[in-house]
């Protein structure tokens, strides 16, 4: 179950994000947008998933990530109500991860 967000979503920082060629690019551009909590945040909560998504349990996934059972368990809760964004991110990382594997063959 999605929220829909009250009020339009804005675009033109979504294309900003899909116009970066590189991670480094990446990480400038929400350094300059965000507080460093808020990275850390978000960059926990993708971790959190990543591992929820690999199967993994709490106890493991607090000891690898540092995020307290609260973080993981609300992550673990939207997880099947989400938009499949956190997926697809995934997939286009191990789709990379192959091609890097085969380059380095």
């Amino acid at each position: 179950m999605n929220k829909l967000p009250k009020k339009p979503r804005n675009e033109n920082m979504y294309k900003a994000i899909l116009s970066l060629n590189s991670v480094e690019e990446c990480m400038r551009f929400f350094d300059d947008l965000c507080t460093v909590s808020e990275l850390m945040a978000m960059e926990q909560r993708y971790q959190v998933a990543t591992c929820l998504n690999e199967g993994m349990i709490y106890k493991d996934i607090l000891a690898e990530t540092g995020a307290c059972s609260a973080t993981i368990s609300r992550v673990n809760r939207w997880l099947p109500y989400g938009s499949g964004g956190h997926s697809n991110g995934g997939d286009c990382m191990k789709e990379e991860e192959k091609w890097i594997g085969r380059a380095k063959h």
